[in-house]
């Protein structure tokens, strides 16, 4: 029991020092109070030391793994941190002469894919250029051509920024992209984004200004400068919210819905992932996840065998 009064009081001198030297948000304090106390009450519990120069990696270990059932991936991430800088913290007041927490290894956290459009949805996103009042045509006609670049060759947003001039095989119906790590892969692209793109060069000149030189940038500004990651977004924000109610539509979602869309059609895994510049497989077969969650939900829904009878 005199352990367990010692702990509770590391525990609190921790938490004061959380407060009053790195004025930590209570939210935080209370978070790590939770957790600390769960910790000393799992010791306490199980009859192992909770002596805190005497508390092991194994005792951490028996405690994370006696939640790994019952709590989500980022929650148990969340208590290792809190283990390590309640032991760091002992550690560097000379409480303990090592640090039992520092080789905790956090889970993976997989990210979660954006909810990609039906393509139908998509289809009006694509198509909802054409019906914006409120830009001249030369704007239309260069959003017409990114949204289905972004959509039809399943491009990162910084991928479409840096597209040059010459970063176009038009005869081929291909483009020549720098992913990630400077690696280059030409993707092919579809008949309704070439005539796109023919409309859209044709008037590219438009949008030159004389006050800036001369630019091979593919895709141009509204003063003829090159287009930024950030104004590809806004533009992306724009027609997700005209053509399909999504004002939070990112451009990556145009092309895990580029991904999806194949994977539905039966288009070939390693063949997305040569498209999509992925260095993993692992990377594109998390679209098979979303495919195969679909699937069950239409199947759930619709199949007669689906539902037990009453």
């Amino acid at each position: 029991m005199a352990h367990d009064d010692e702990l509770a009081k590391q525990i609190a001198l921790f938490l004061a020092w959380l407060r009053d030297e790195r004025r930590s948000p209570d939210k935080t304090i209370e978070t790590y109070a939770r957790t600390l106390h769960e910790l000393r009450s799992f010791l306490v519990e199980k009859k192992l030391s909770s002596d805190a120069r005497r508390i092991t990696i194994v005792s951490l270990r028996a405690y994370l793994a006696a939640l790994f059932d019952s709590h989500a991936s980022a929650t148990l991430a969340r208590k290792i941190a809190t283990l390590r800088s309640f032991f760091r913290y002992l550690l560097r007041r000379g409480i303990i002469t090592s640090n039992p927490a520092a080789a905790l290894r956090s889970p993976k956290l997989a990210r979660p894919l954006p909810r990609f459009l039906t393509v139908d949805e998509a289809f009006r996103v694509v198509d909802a250029p054409k019906e914006d009042a409120h830009r001249d045509e030369a704007l239309r006609l260069r959003d017409a051509a990114m949204l289905e670049m972004l959509y039809g060759a399943g491009l990162r947003v910084s991928e479409l920024a840096g597209l040059r001039l010459g970063s176009l095989d038009r005869s081929a119906r291909l483009v020549r992209v720098m992913g990630k790590g400077r690696k280059e892969r030409l993707a092919p692209y579809g008949s309704s984004c070439a005539d796109a793109l023919d409309a859209y060069l044709a008037i590219r000149s438009a949008l030159v200004s004389d006050k800036t030189a001369p630019l091979d940038a593919l895709f141009l500004g509204r003063l003829g400068t090159a287009l930024t990651a950030r104004q590809v977004q806004n533009v992306v924000r724009r027609y997700g919210a005209l053509g399909a109610g999504r004002g939070d539509l990112h451009p990556h979602a145009l092309r895990h819905t580029c991904a999806t869309h194949l994977l539905d059609a039966g288009a070939d895994l390693r063949a997305i992932q040569e498209l999509l510049g992925h260095a993993s497989l692992a990377t594109t077969q998390r679209y098979t996840h979303v495919t195969v969650d679909r699937l069950m939900a239409v199947y759930d829904k619709a199949h007669p065998l689906a539902h037990d009878d009453e």
